[in-house]
């Protein structure tokens, strides 16, 4: 039988379906009082942040990532055979190798699906959606699972309140299938890295540069170090930057959106970028407050709350941004097709 060698006919990505899933113990900033020198007051003006979801001794980003992937898929009535690829974005794999994908792939029992780990940090989940979104389109796969997790609290030294204050543990997954006639899914998509950043940001050991050796752990080289005020700022002026580009690319001014969800890192940094964009409060999605900045896993639990709180509707315009470690960049306009 000959090869159909001719393109084939335009096909448009969609989210068809959303789960989340957050470890039940909490971590309050009355907590982090008796452990580290802080308090509520000065967590909550900073950062925005009232508590974080932390796992127990045992739980990997593997385990958050399939009770999210199952919720998802329970909501399209999906069967995890059923899907074709899975992309988990996350920068606390449970082990270097094999990758993340391979255990969560497993454990879900979606038998014949390949896929890989995505790490871009806190634009881990909007590149593992363009991804998604490029596989769909193209005709290779018709059903693509991606996944935003993280276990942040793994890599974290809670003797150091400028980074200790701000993470939790948390994972997202949303189902990406071919639009139907009349939807509109995906639109575009902004993405730039800028690696003269990346000593602002990051965990200097664990990889070949460094491996693990007693010298490395009582330096502390495998927790998060950051440079709070460098990665503040770049914040500020790139997620600005970035969504204003991508809206003005399309054709879109920020009085068309019904609903901007960013990276939950830094309430002011949210702020900021709506106030530049002229977005009203209603329309901008903030549930730092109750989850910290969970990495790859704060846009689809924000898609969560915003769906929860009925701001997130069939047809909205939406605008996902993000900035994070490497530095990154992340920006997508979609419709909302759910």
């Amino acid at each position: 039988m000959p090869i159909d060698l001719r393109p084939h006919p335009l096909l448009r990505a969609k989210i068809s379906a959303l789960g989340t899933f957050t470890p039940p113990r909490l971590l309050t900033n009355a907590d982090l009082e008796t452990m580290v020198e802080t308090s509520d007051q000065w967590i909550t003006e900073r950062t925005g942040i009232r508590q974080r979801h932390i796992v127990d001794k045992g739980v990997a980003t593997s385990d958050l990532a399939v009770e999210a992937a199952r919720l998802c898929l329970a909501e399209r009535g999906v069967q995890p055979s059923e899907v074709e690829a899975i992309i988990i974005a996350t920068v606390t794999p449970d082990m270097l190798f094999p990758s993340t994908v391979c255990l969560v792939q497993h454990k879900l029992g979606a038998q014949g699906a390949w896929g890989f780990d995505l790490s871009a940090a806190c634009c881990g989940f909007v590149y593992a959606l363009q991804v998604g979104a490029k596989l769909v389109e193209s005709g290779a796969h018709k059903k693509v699972l991606v996944i935003g997790a993280d276990v942040m609290s793994s890599i974290i030294d809670y003797t150091d309140r400028a980074t200790c204050i701000i993470f939790g543990d948390g994972a997202g997954a949303v189902l990406l299938e071919p639009a139907a006639e009349g939807e509109i899914g995906m639109i575009d998509f902004l993405h730039e890295i800028d690696g003269a950043g990346a000593a602002s940001l990051y965990m200097p050991g664990g990889g070949s540069l460094h491996p693990p050796t007693a010298e490395t752990v009582a330096q502390k080289m495998h927790y998060v170090h950051q440079d709070g005020q460098a990665v503040y700022k770049f914040a500020v002026r790139k997620m600005s930057e970035a969504t204003e580009k991508l809206l003005e690319r399309n054709g879109v001014h920020g009085k068309d959106l019904d609903c901007f969800i960013p990276h939950q890192a830094n309430k002011r940094i949210i702020l900021s970028t709506a106030e530049r964009l002229g977005l009203p409060p209603e329309r901008v999605i903030i549930n730092i407050d109750r989850f910290g900045n969970t990495t790859a896993g704060t846009i689809p639990l924000a898609m969560q709350t915003a769906r929860e709180e009925n701001r997130l509707r069939k047809n909205d315009l939406v605008l996902l941004a993000s900035v994070g470690a490497g530095y990154t960049v992340g920006s997508c306009l979609l419709r909302w097709e759910i």
